[in-house]
């Protein structure tokens, strides 16, 4: 959820205050920027991953707070919902054998916290919706506790005006009148971190941005919310819906979404906060006694946490991030795309595509941004969700494309491809090289792309996989719509402990 925040409604302060602060911390980042006060490159890559949790037959189970309690670890902390807990995987230097101390990390850790939640009745589940959760789960009742979450939800529902409603349409169309926010804990997600230098920080945004298009085709996981198959991946959707703060009337005038894709290519981290302090009024408008451009006079390192914590309630897919460590300021991409799950290798197999596809876009000496018009980035960002590993997504022709036969076109050499092509064919050849270029050992390269080359090969993922079985249970066993959700929820919970990536799990 962004910045942490612990605040009462009387914390907030005036909103012309707050903005004024909020320009106060530009100003100080730009002064930063151009006097090169910023950390040294260090190739540091962190993941947060957010979990679900189910009883043994895969309903949803409120117990994140007796859960943590038996965790007793700082590393797991609550999420929106009483369904959610989050980890923080500690920052890695990516080279070497990363991924796979990553995997033994992070297999360890979830493994442990399913062993404590079961002591309370509750299992972790690595899924981006669980298939079981119903809108009668996602009520404000089931919200965690603390003021941030509860403080959120007020100020959303108090710029809208009017109720939440969801009208998603899909395989299926789904339809509920009136929501709390609590409906977007139903999203679990995968975070993937990387710090860079201010210098390469908007080459590697704009790459990030037009690889998240093929990264959530191959990684879609979320095809079911509240009993209706949806989208292949749902999270977007129902993101952009379940946080809008606009009313009709201000959609039909064009503001912008704080769920958002964004509009244009950056040259810089400050294009980003600049965008979010013009386009953006404060949700949580809480100052604090800082005077950054004193700090900064002073020689010291600003915190700027009006700027982090208005950055924190401006939902983009790919979010900048500023922070301090150890007394010196660094910036992050953080990635937000991806959904949990399914399993532990195929979350690494997700970060190793990102990690390796997000080095090589940004070294490209023609990059990719320079070619594919910035709305074809974002029109993929939704036909990836829509279709998933069967999407067909624009991309500028290169190699094997050029010499493809008639198709769509959108003219200056881009062209439609089906997403399995564009991987085998480019995609991935290029992951490869950029994670050889972080110094990433061979064998944990081919391993985790291998996993990724295979879900295009077979044409499978977490949401293909979780759409077969449910149909199958109907189809062949005749069983009704709940029966066959929680017949695949609990099928899904037993191959996810078995560790095996997705690609590998039967139907039957």
């Amino acid at each position: 959820m962004g910045e942490k925040v612990e605040a009462g409604g009387s914390d907030l302060a005036d909103r012309q205050l707050y903005r004024r602060k909020l320009r106060q911390c530009q100003e100080a980042l730009e002064l930063m920027l151009a006097e090169g006060r910023f950390d040294r490159p260090r190739a540091l890559m962190g993941l947060e991953i957010e979990l679900n949790l189910a009883d043994e037959d895969g309903q949803p189970a409120m117990l994140n707070g007796a859960v943590l309690d038996s965790i007793a670890s700082g590393d797991f902390q609550t999420e929106l919902g009483r369904f959610n807990i989050e980890v923080n995987i500690a920052p890695h230097r990516l080279g070497g054998r990363v991924l796979e101390e990553l995997r033994e990390e992070i297999d360890t850790g979830l493994r442990y916290a399913d062993r404590k939640a079961a002591e309370v009745g509750a299992r972790i589940v690595t899924v981006g919706i669980l298939p079981t959760l119903t809108s009668e789960h996602a009520v404000l009742d089931n919200i965690s506790e603390g003021d941030r979450y509860r403080l959120l939800n007020d100020r959303i529902l108090a710029a809208r005006g009017e109720d939440m409603a969801l009208d998603i349409e899909g395989v299926e169309r789904l339809t509920v009148d009136a929501v709390s926010i609590v409906a977007e804990a139903a999203c679990t997600s995968l975070q993937l971190h990387l710090q860079v230098t201010p210098a390469r920080f908007g080459s590697v945004w704009n790459a990030a941005q037009a690889l998240t298009g093929p990264q959530l085709a191959l990684g879609a996981n979320s095809p079911f919310l509240f009993g209706r198959e949806l989208w292949r991946e749902t999270r977007p959707v129902l993101f952009e819906q379940a946080c809008d703060t606009r009313p009709a009337e201000l959609k039909a005038q064009g503001v912008r979404p704080i769920t958002w894709f964004g509009e244009r290519w950056v040259d810089s981290a400050a294009d980003l906060f600049e965008e979010n302090l013009r386009y953006f009024p404060s949700l949580l408008p809480i100052c604090d006694d800082e005077d950054p451009l004193k700090v900064l006079a002073a020689g010291g390192t600003p915190v700027l946490r009006e700027l982090r914590l208005h950055n924190g309630t401006v939902y983009r897919w790919n979010r900048p991030v500023y922070d301090v460590a150890d007394g010196v300021p660094h910036l992050r991409v953080e990635n937000r795309a991806l959904p949990a799950g399914p399993t532990v290798v195929d979350t690494l197999a997700n970060a190793a595509f990102y990690y390796g596809l997000v080095r090589a876009l940004a070294d490209q000496v023609r990059p990719v941004w320079t070619r594919l018009p910035f709305e074809l980035a974002a029109e993929n960002f939704h036909l990836a969700a829509r279709h998933g590993i069967e999407a067909e997504l624009w991309w500028p022709r290169a190699g094997r494309f050029g010499a493809r036969g008639p198709g769509v076109r959108a003219g200056g050499g881009v062209s439609r491809v089906p997403v399995r092509e564009l991987v085998l064919d480019e995609l991935l050849p290029l992951a490869r090289a950029g994670l050889d270029a972080w110094g990433v050992e061979a064998v944990d390269r081919d391993r985790y792309l291998g996993i990724i080359e295979q879900r295009c090969v077979q044409r499978t993922n977490g949401a293909a996989w979780q759409s077969a079985v449910f149909h199958d249970l109907r189809d062949r066993l005749g069983l009704d719509r709940g029966a066959a959700l929680h017949g695949m929820t609990r099928r899904y919970l037993e191959l996810m402990r078995s560790g095996q990536p997705v690609h590998t799990w039967p139907v039957r």
